[in-house]
């Protein structure tokens, strides 16, 4: 699969106040995308940072990267910004470290048009910055979104709000890194960027800043690859355990190892339960624990989520 994402973070501001923490932002997004958890290369980055007068970010510069990303047919093309935004009655624009009004940055409606004529599978753009929420809308009081199939669209507030940061970093970002280093990841291991903003969104309570998601595609793709809390192996014995939802699986003592009768085959069976129960897949009926339900032989099934993954399964989708 070929993935390509473009990070840029932007502290210093010729004709503004200049920032602190979006350059070690983006590099924590840049080392969160170029490798799975297991140490094999994911994305194929590129990255700028404006830290100073010597090292800067201008609009040519960025619009010309941004054009290079999305000018081709990978699979996945994905933008990052994290750095100062406006908005004026035309729309929002990011702006660079030569800007000296804010309507002479990198417009935000060029962006997405660039993305939107993009032959690349799926164009991915996450904004890290105030007012970013307008990004997809034609104008400032249009709540109607303009993405063509394969856009997705994730920004750090709405259109209205400021991004915080919290000590030295983006808050927003914060979380994103969070959510492509696990927090967000499937079963499987997988995190989607659907996934990315529901982990954002449930961190964040009603009096912070809240993100925006806006997306037309028919499947979401993956960004990542982590390490899954349950092996793959064991996920599929849900379909060998349970002949399908809803049905028990009885339990008896010789399932515990402890239990004064253990049989073997049993204790295999019980383990891999185990491991499913700590996932949410599988829980006791009748007992808190599945050791007492083995012990008093009651019986377990499948929890709404382990209903999901066996429907999974069962459709050979997995």
């Amino acid at each position: 699969m070929s993935k390509k994402a473009l990070i840029v973070g932007i502290d210093y501001y010729a004709h503004s106040n200049s920032l602190f923490g979006c350059v070690n932002d983006a590099h924590s997004v840049n080392s969160a995308l170029e490798r799975h958890s297991d140490g094999t290369r994911n994305f194929a980055t590129k990255l700028l940072t404006g830290t100073s007068k010597e090292s800067s970010v201008n609009r040519r510069e960025l619009r010309q990267a941004v054009s290079e990303l999305f000018s081709g047919t990978d699979d996945i093309a994905l933008f990052y910004f994290a750095g100062h935004g406006y908005i004026e009655q035309v729309g929002g624009f990011l702006i660079c470290s030569d800007s000296a009004d804010g309507d002479d940055g990198l417009s935000l409606n060029e962006l997405v048009a660039i993305a939107n004529a993009s032959k690349a599978k799926n164009r991915i753009i996450v904004l890290d910055s105030c007012h970013s929420g307008i990004a997809g809308n034609s104008k400032i009081n249009d709540e109607h979104t303009t993405i063509n199939i394969g856009v997705t669209i994730l920004t750090a507030s709405t259109q209205k709000q400021y991004a915080v940061e919290k000590d030295g970093s983006g808050l927003f970002t914060t979380l994103f890194v969070d959510g492509l280093n696990g927090g967000a990841a499937n079963l499987l291991g997988e995190v989607t960027p659907g996934a990315v903003y529901a982990h954002i969104d449930q961190s964040l309570g009603p009096w912070d800043q809240r993100p925006m998601f806006k997306t037309n595609v028919t499947t979401f793709t993956s960004l990542k690859k982590v390490q899954p809390p349950i092996t793959l192996d064991t996920l599929k014995k849900l379909h060998k355990y349970f002949e399908k939802p809803g049905i028990e699986l009885n339990l008896d003592p010789s399932f515990e190892p402890d239990s004064p009768s253990p049989d073997e085959e049993k204790n295999e069976i019980f383990a891999d339960l185990q491991e499913m129960v700590k996932v949410n897949l599988v829980r006791p009926v009748g007992e808190t624990h599945m050791y007492y339900a083995a012990m008093n032989s009651k019986s377990c099934q499948l929890t709404v989520l382990g209903e999901h993954y066996w429907k999974l399964l069962d459709a050979d989708i997995i």
